[in-house]
């Protein structure tokens, strides 16, 4: 009865050791990480950034992920304005800078030519900026665009 008692808690032991762990980021995840601390002043490893899609575009926001943490909280407020303001203008240099020229939808965002509205906004624990097209094709961009900084940014990005 010591034996199986004995033999029950050593496999019990061994399975919680084998429990799944967050999975590690990808060779690519790691190298946009890298690149981002380059351009975004913010701490990636404080921040989430998010990516909803909508019919009309889509909202993105970053936040800090401590709400108390006025900092980062300022960083992102300060580079999501500066970002947007670039981003009317079709100005994507950082994006391509992050993920690389050939970013989904990225091209196609370049030459929006006034047809997305951009309008930001500061957060609590960060800032949004909201992307309207009546352009099919430039909200099929926005979502191509959304879905790769998910992929590329993997745990500090959801949708």
């Amino acid at each position: 009865m010591l034996l199986v008692a004995a033999v029950a808690a050593v496999a019990l032991s061994s399975g919680c050791a084998d429990a799944p762990s967050a999975p590690a980021p990808s060779d690519r995840q790691a190298e946009v990480a890298e690149r981002g601390a380059s351009v975004m002043p913010f701490d990636l490893e404080r921040t989430t950034h998010q990516f909803s899609k909508t019919d009309t575009g889509g909202v993105q926001t970053v936040v800090a992920d401590d709400p108390r943490d006025t900092a980062q909280i300022t960083l992102i407020q300060q580079h999501l304005t500066a970002e947007v303001d670039r981003f009317r203008r079709g100005d994507f240099t950082d994006p391509a800078r992050i993920h690389g020229n050939e970013m989904p939808g990225l091209e196609t965002l370049r030459a929006h030519g006034g047809g997305i509205t951009i309008d930001y906004e500061n957060t609590p624990a960060g800032a949004r900026a909201t992307y309207t097209t009546t352009d099919a094709e430039l909200r099929n961009a926005l979502h191509a665009w959304f879905d790769a900084q998910v992929s590329d940014h993997g745990p500090h990005a959801t949708r």
